[in-house]
């Protein structure tokens, strides 16, 4: 098997590891997290807080924050043409991106 195929491989699994240990991660909180709601079948966060947008003006505040977040649901997460590391101070802003729009859609939803 020659280099290219053989870092191409290596870096799925990598991908893989990742993906079934947040999987297990979801599935270990208390409670699990599990979806009961059907969504458009997109990773785009523009679009979909666009959608919620429609609904309730507010949440088109979080375009900002959103924009350039769907490249780690799609591209950074899929090594198909390019292999991008994501180092630790970029992974802390995306976290820290999440958290702020998590916050957000919590304050919305009636529990």
């Amino acid at each position: 098997m020659d280099k290219a195929k053989r870092t191409a491989i290596e870096h799925w699994f990598i991908k893989a590891n990742n993906d079934i240990r947040a999987g297990n991660a979801s599935l270990n909180a208390e409670p699990p997290i599990t979806m009961d709601k059907e969504f458009p079948k997109t990773h785009d966060l523009t679009k979909l807080v666009g959608l919620c947008g429609k609904c309730d003006i507010s949440f088109l505040e979080l375009i900002p924050i959103v924009e350039g977040m769907t490249a780690y649901a799609v591209t950074d997460r899929y090594p198909i043409d390019e292999w991008r590391e994501i180092l630790l101070p970029e992974a802390q802003e995306a976290l820290e991106k999440a958290e702020k729009i998590r916050s957000f859609v919590k304050g919305k939803i009636a529990l």
